[in-house]
């Protein structure tokens, strides 16, 4: 058994990681968590009591994170802001949480010498064009594009040195767009299917071109952990389930899904600085660890998806005016 600290727990991600460590594993599980508005306690709700508990904390507190590193064998560092539209609105928080936080967490985890592992994206990488047949891979430059992926860049390479100058015991992983349960109806596929299931037509940024490298939840976990037990000390891998789709295509299967005719959508103005194309070349993690994802085929995770939002109004509805409301106020 091993003591795992999960910064970041009770949000989209983390949350998911930690039901499933606990699901697939004999481990202990702290979760340090801001309770931001992206955050939500009632994903961790039914957890195992002897093996799971919640601290309410900030990852900048040096003192508190300190105490928590010291007292774990491995960091999980999924804490972060993340979201594209909030950064260019106030990038503030953003440098805080993404550099200030993760600069605080590895320099404990270097005075005790704690494995840390490092949850970051592939945003980093900037875009690729739609008709590039290339993929993001470890080698890829950096390249970001926003205020949120330029503070993960940064984390990014505060971690690469902090192994290179100090020996901290760190691995990182880029990963492509996750989705599946327990995600902030702010973000687009649960916006999208909240938004249908309300009676409200989905919205476009721009011609809906713009394509993601979709990965359910549960298979981004599944890579994490792999990597926690086998990864080698110091390298970067990129995690993605070959998932490209088009934000159109997205909405489109979104609206079959739920009985609608696909082309009951409407479509706004193009956000600042949006990228063109992600996608994820996962062969290392694949050929190194022997990791696959369950939801390779991505219909069926998305199926899958929309079935809990469907079943959970009571997680996700009291989020949903105040963010749409937010979105009316923007022209979105």
């Amino acid at each position: 058994m091993q003591r795992l600290l999960i910064t970041g727990g009770a949000g989209f991600i983390g949350a998911n990681f930690v039901r499933h460590v606990l699901a697939h594993t004999d481990d202990h599980v702290t979760v340090l968590d801001k309770l931001t508005y992206a955050a939500n306690l009632k994903s961790l709700e039914g957890l195992p009591e002897d093996r799971f508990n919640f601290v309410h904390g900030d990852i900048c507190d040096a003192g508190l994170v300190d105490t928590l590193v010291a007292g774990a064998d491995v960091v999980v560092h999924y804490a972060a802001e993340s979201h594209n539209d909030n950064s260019l609105h106030d990038p503030r928080p953003f440098l805080d949480t993404n550099v200030v936080g993760t600069y605080t967490l590895i320099e404990a985890a270097r005075r005790h010498g704690t494995r840390f592992h490092h949850i970051s994206t592939d945003e980093v990488y900037g875009e690729l064009s739609l008709d590039d047949p290339e993929r993001f891979t470890e080698d890829t430059p950096y390249c970001p594009s926003s205020p949120y992926s330029s503070t993960k860049a940064a984390s990014d390479l505060l971690v690469r040195a902090w192994v290179r100058s100090f020996g901290l015991r760190a691995t990182i992983s880029n990963c492509s767009n996750n989705y599946g349960p327990y995600q902030h109806v702010e973000k687009f596929i649960p916006r999208q299917i909240t938004n249908v299931i309300d009676g409200i037509r989905p919205k476009l940024y721009g011609r809906g071109e713009n394509v993601r490298d979709w990965i359910h939840a549960n298979d981004h976990s599944s890579a994490v952990l792999a990597i926690i037990a086998g990864g080698r000390i110091g390298e970067t891998y990129l995690i993605g389930a070959d998932g490209e789709r088009s934000n159109k295509d997205v909405v489109e299967l979104i609206l079959k899904q739920l009985g609608q005719t696909p082309d009951a959508y409407d479509l706004v103005v193009d956000r600042a600085g949006h990228d063109l194309r992600y996608a994820i070349d996962s062969t290392k993690l694949r050929d190194e660890l022997g990791w696959e994802p369950l939801f390779s085929n991505f219909e069926a995770g998305l199926e899958d998806t929309i079935a809990w939002y469907r079943n959970n109004e009571d997680w996700w509805r009291p989020q949903k005016a105040a963010t749409e409301a937010r979105y009316t106020e923007q022209g979105q």
